[in-house]
């Protein structure tokens, strides 16, 4: 067995309006997200599961984990081949599907990054790196779904 890594977090329930899960509707579905040495995040479900639509909830993590995970792998591959990034941005997308008994999954995820690098000759390398790093990406491996990319590279001297 490789190098094992241990995460660890605490999640409370900061809900109670006063009578518990007496009722669906009873209570908030708010909590903290605490992890040692970090800030405190307030969270919440999604607003179609009663949740607060201005906190933070599981979906948005579940997404942002895949978004930032292939970020920190694709800098990383560039960085050793010779890839020089000036800019990143990624418009993550992912469709959670319900169905008819309640139970749900993200059957999609598109991630779109916009890359600028400062080589034109480098664009077509640094395109074909997002595949290496969904390979690596440890979120994406630990996923049952199918991850699709949709890069688009500039160089920062294009006019």
């Amino acid at each position: 067995m490789g190098k094992q890594h241990l995460y660890e977090l605490q999640i409370t329930w900061t809900g109670n309006l006063g009578s518990g899960t007496s009722a669906y509707k009873a209570y908030s579905r708010n909590h903290r997200l605490t992890i040692a040495g970090k800030k405190e995040l307030v969270c919440s479900s999604d607003s179609p599961f009663m949740g607060d639509p201005a906190l933070h909830n599981p979906e948005d993590f579940f997404l942002a984990s895949l978004s930032s995970c292939h970020m920190l792998w694709y800098l990383h591959l560039c960085a050793d081949a010779g890839i020089v990034v000036i800019a990143y941005q990624d418009q993550a997308k992912g469709t959670l599907t319900i169905d008819d008994q309640g139970k749900g999954r993200f059957t999609e995820v598109v991630l779109s990054p916009q890359i600028v690098v400062s080589d034109a000759t480098m664009i077509h390398t640094a395109i074909a790196l997002h595949q290496k790093a969904n390979e690596f990406c440890f979120i994406a491996n630990s996923c049952s779904i199918e991850i699709s990319h949709h890069p688009h590279c500039t160089c920062a001297d294009a006019s």
